[in-house]
């Protein structure tokens, strides 16, 4: 994908993020989680990742419904190995996780930022 078409995409994405990533963002953004800076929808390789710290290297993707197929699986292991590649930890939760257990996924969050 070309860079302006990436570009383009991550707006778009940004402007249209779903409930758990709009819940997951209004704790992240600001600095507010331990004054670590996050972005949202950032274009990484060929990737648009959901949330990056670039100062620590982590990558926090929220997958909905879609991503629980056996090629969706395939893919997103694909896309995490990729990442991996480029010096970046990936750690995932799906919606219900954000949803339904944000202290419990912002913990897990802050586990992988420390050291």
């Amino acid at each position: 994908m070309r860079d302006q078409a990436k570009l383009t995409l991550a707006r778009d994405l940004r402007r249209n993020e779903t409930i758990a990533e709009k819940r997951l963002w209004e704790q992240l953004r600001n600095r507010q989680l331990e004054g670590f800076k996050f972005v949202r929808q950032t274009p990484l390789g060929p990737y648009i990742a959901d949330f990056v710290c670039r100062e620590k290297k982590l990558i926090v993707e929220v997958d909905g419904a879609t991503h629980s197929t056996e090629a969706e699986l395939a893919r997103d292991a694909a896309r995490t190995s990729q990442l991996n590649a480029l010096g970046y930890e990936v750690i995932r939760f799906d919606n219900d996780e954000v949803l339904n257990g944000l202290d419990q996924v912002l913990t897990l969050i802050l586990q992988s930022l420390r050291p």
